[in-house]
């Protein structure tokens, strides 16, 4: 099976993000308005009592999908619009951080991938997955263009950043790669040690957003493996919550994600909103910012979101319950989680309910009721 590289052209981006747009949003987005006038009285009550709602991003504000969309809300006016008091934290990319945060309530919700979902609930940690928008992953494997197939690794170097993640091993292993037979070596988080073929490496790992896009900046040329091109689960975009205030505050959980999907549309509606949602991660992170790179990371990710849509019946941020079991046969298979662990055991896990209820079919509903 062939590779997948990573060429984004302008015509495919505005395609992608106006199918995006199309999926969570049927109104489009407004301009910020007065607090509560998205939302009934007795609902935005309900959301007040809620109190202060401390959203985690997952790695600083970095302009991801389940990160940017979360700021463009703030920033928009669509948190204030539903009577939701949240409070943006940035993440240290620490994700076993993370759900220990949400678990002891220090944090409310957070992104977090299903497969970490899995993991935590794995070692006792409580927290509950409420939304993802792909069953793909954000874990690559690049290689220089004189491989042409993952075979050809074998018995090659290839580095990483602390571990291989279990969809690049599955993917390798899918395709040939005896796994005994390479040395794998931890790199930094400069990609060019790849195309400088630093210390005989031959492949390395990296994020679909991220190093591709920093390689190309800088006129280097390599092929992107992409693990959900050879069937390997995965997930973008994905929520989890405490599970103690989702079931003491379930209206505010459906409308945390209501205003973020609603901004979601938003910033995916046109190259200018981009900016402009990436302009207000830029206020809350500093002057070193890189907004060119990070208005690329936000386009290849929804891109990428778009070209793997949820099955059929489920709309942008539903829970796949056949890739939760997918995932965790995965898992089970590398001896991540326990193999004890049953598929209604990973179900529990996750509540699609929230998402559920603020569609009418495919359509975001906006206002809320």
């Amino acid at each position: 099976m062939s590779s997948r590289s990573l060429r984004l052209t302008s015509a495919l981006a505005l395609a992608v993000l106006t199918a995006a747009s199309l999926a969570a949003c049927s109104s489009g987005a407004s301009t910020p308005t007065a607090e509560g006038s998205a939302i009934s009285s007795a609902r935005c009550a309900e959301n007040k009592d809620a109190g202060t709602i401390t959203y985690l991003s997952g790695y600083q504000f970095q302009s991801s999908a389940s990160i940017l969309e979360y700021i463009a809300a703030d920033k928009l006016g669509y948190f204030d619009d539903l009577c939701l008091d949240v409070q943006l934290q940035p993440g240290s990319g620490d994700t076993a951080q993370n759900t220990k945060l949400l678990a002891s309530g220090q944090a409310t919700v957070s992104a977090i991938s299903q497969q970490d979902v899995l993991q935590a609930r794995a070692n006792g940690i409580d927290i509950v997955g409420i939304s993802s928008y792909s069953d793909a992953g954000l874990d690559i494997l690049m290689t220089n263009p004189d491989i042409t197939a993952l075979s050809q690794l074998n018995g090659k170097v290839v580095g990483h950043k602390g571990y291989v993640p279990a969809t690049v091993r599955a993917m390798m292993e899918a395709e040939g790669v005896d796994w005994s037979s390479l040395t794998l070596v931890k790199q930094g988080y400069d990609p060019s040690v790849l195309p400088r073929r630093q210390d005989g490496l031959a492949a390395l790992t990296g994020f679909i957003s991220n190093e591709p896009n920093q390689l190309a900046a800088a006129g280097d040329k390599v092929t992107v493996w992409e693990p959900v091109t050879y069937g390997i689960p995965g997930s973008i975009g994905a929520m989890a919550v405490n599970a103690t205030f989702a079931k003491d505050h379930p209206t505010a959980v459906q409308d945390v994600l209501r205003a973020a999907l609603h901004a979601y549309a938003y910033c995916s509606e046109s190259d200018e909103h981009t900016q402009e949602c990436v302009g207000y991660a830029k206020e809350l992170s500093g002057a070193t910012y890189d907004t060119d790179l990070n208005a690329k990371i936000w386009s290849t990710e929804t891109s990428v979101i778009a070209a793997n849509p949820l099955p059929h019946g489920l709309p942008l941020g539903g829970i796949d319950d056949a890739n939760v079991s997918a995932l965790l046969s995965m898992l089970q298979k590398y001896e991540i989680v326990p193999a004890d662990i049953t598929a209604a055991d990973a179900a529990a896990g996750f509540d699609g309910s929230f998402v559920a209820a603020i569609y009418d079919g495919d359509t975001l509903i906006w206002p809320a009721p």
